[in-house]
């Protein structure tokens, strides 16, 4: 019963990564989703975090701080996540899956650059509401990119939302 649950699971899951990827043929689509993943990449969530840490006066200083430890505690958890759920990536699994020249070998489950943008981004909704109708578009663009990509399945992508946001929710609420 279970399995059979799964399977559906999975198969719903695909079809979902397909809908998107299709896609991959379309320039202009394609040009955008491959310069905004970037957007959730270890060199501009870490980059851009630390030139706010530094150039910010108080108390965005502040936020940028809290948003700094929220990626760095958030990405540990994505770590400790491929190793104790190791799934390959959907281009591996996915018949007729499009992907990226060069695409990432390691493990899927959860998106890396979709917890990254959503730990970084959490803190300033958090204190700025207003932000985060700028904000949470550009995240769940990031998001989209890694299906679109073909490097990540739906669910990766929800679940590094939750992984980021949390870790944003919990470092605010703590510090």
């Amino acid at each position: 019963m279970i399995n059979k649950w799964v399977h559906h699971m999975y198969q719903f899951e695909c079809g979902l990564f397909l809908t998107l990827n299709r896609r991959f043929d379309r320039a202009k689509l394609n040009w955008f989703f491959r310069f905004i993943t970037h957007i959730g990449g270890a060199r501009i969530t870490i980059g851009a975090t630390a030139m706010l840490i530094i150039f910010l006066n108080m108390p965005y200083q502040l936020w940028a701080m809290q948003s700094g430890i929220s990626l760095v505690l958030s990405h540990l958890v994505v770590v400790l996540f491929k190793k104790l759920y190791p799934r390959n990536r959907p281009y591996l699994s996915v018949i007729d899956a499009r992907v990226v020249d060069n695409p990432l070998r390691d493990y899927s489950f959860p998106s890396g650059h979709t917890t990254a943008i959503f730990s970084i981004i959490t803190p300033y909704v958090l204190h700025m509401p207003l932000l985060s109708l700028l904000l949470y578009p550009l995240a769940v663009c990031v998001g989209l990119s890694r299906i679109f990509l073909g490097l990540h399945y739906p669910s990766d992508v929800f679940v590094g939302c939750i992984v980021g946001s949390l870790f944003g929710f919990l470092v605010v609420f703590f510090y």
